[in-house]
């Protein structure tokens, strides 16, 4: 049996060998590092691993990123060792957080539609007293919910910057849907022989990652639930005013996604990484980090809109679509 890619929306956004969550800060940047477990913040009292980080030696942060991570596989790990401690250095004030049945969140047995993952940030930031606007940055379905928060309350996002993601929209779910279908058949009803192939193809590390998702799909109604989320139109999307951000792999499923985008939202900046697939997160981090920082950076702090001190960015490096 052919096991599919943890790739799409099951995102691997991590190589650091744990997609469980983090401790509270290594090296240099443990003394600059918040990691608690939140308060009850889901709508259903569901208690959110946070895990914050700040600019070192006392500075005041110039931004607050929020960063959302993806599906299935993927945890605030991904964010700790790819791009974070990097935008903290830079000035920027870091909250990131597992989402609900991810590292070390609770994992309720259900509770997994778009709307809830979104009222889950909502009052995450409520309970963190983060009331300014805020640079949502998500990965593959933290990209869907950033897109989804900055429609239910625009007057709290300066920015959106996506990572291979789109907006909830009907072909959106049709995707994600399947690729769900999959995961149902081939994690769950065949865990034990699909674990057996990632551990033999993919190595050691996405086997403990298929097992955890395999864990969260057979305990829970995800697989159910995330495919029974409402779905936006192109004119909601369209209603979007703050600046955004997205970057996709050339050699991704959504390569070509950046036009829609753009014929949707006007102005929004695109970035296609030529030689990368769906992990860019993992596999380009440092030019993902420069990408974070020259757009944050080009955006007034209070209105989010795109000034023009933005650091200039390497176009060798990328194929810009904007």
């Amino acid at each position: 049996m052919a096991m599919i890619d943890t790739g799409r929306d099951t995102c691997d956004g991590t190589n650091s060998g744990t997609g469980s969550g983090t401790g509270s800060g290594t090296g240099d940047d443990a003394d600059h590092a918040t990691d608690h477990d939140g308060p009850d913040t889901g709508p259903d009292g569901v208690r959110l691993h946070v895990q914050r980080l700040s600019p070192p030696d006392g500075r005041p942060p110039t931004a607050i990123a929020v960063l959302i991570h993806g599906l299935l596989t993927d945890s605030l790990a991904s964010w700790y060792f790819t791009v974070a401690p990097g935008l903290a250095a830079a000035g920027l004030e870091v909250v990131m957080y597992d989402q609900r049945g991810h590292g070390r969140s609770e994992r309720p047995g259900s509770g997994y539609r778009l709307d809830t993952f979104v009222t889950d940030l909502e009052r995450l930031l409520d309970r963190l007293d983060i009331a300014g606007p805020v640079h949502l940055v998500g990965n593959c379905f933290g990209g869907t919910v950033a897109f989804a928060y900055a429609m239910r309350h625009p007057e709290r996002v300066a920015g959106i910057a996506v990572i291979e993601a789109q907006p909830a929209t009907e072909s959106w779910l049709t995707e994600i849907s399947g690729i769900l279908r999959r995961v149902v058949a081939e994690l769950v009803v065949h865990e034990a022989e699909s674990l057996a192939w990632v551990s033999a193809n993919r190595g050691a590390h996405t086997a403990r990652l298929a097992k955890s998702a395999a864990r969260l799909v057979r305990t829970t109604t995800i697989a159910e639930d995330v495919p029974e989320s409402r779905v936006v139109s192109e004119e909601q999307i369209g209603a979007v005013r703050c600046p955004v951000l997205a970057v996709y792999g050339a050699d991704s499923e959504l390569a070509g996604q950046e036009r829609w985008l753009e014929s949707v939202l006007p102005g929004t900046r695109t970035v296609v990484l030529p030689g990368q697939g769906h992990s860019v997160l993992a596999e380009a981090p440092t030019r993902i980090r420069e990408l974070l920082l020259s757009w944050i950076h080009g955006c007034d702090p209070a209105t989010g809109v795109l000034g023009t001190g933005a650091p200039a960015v390497d176009a060798p490096l990328e194929a810009d679509a904007s």
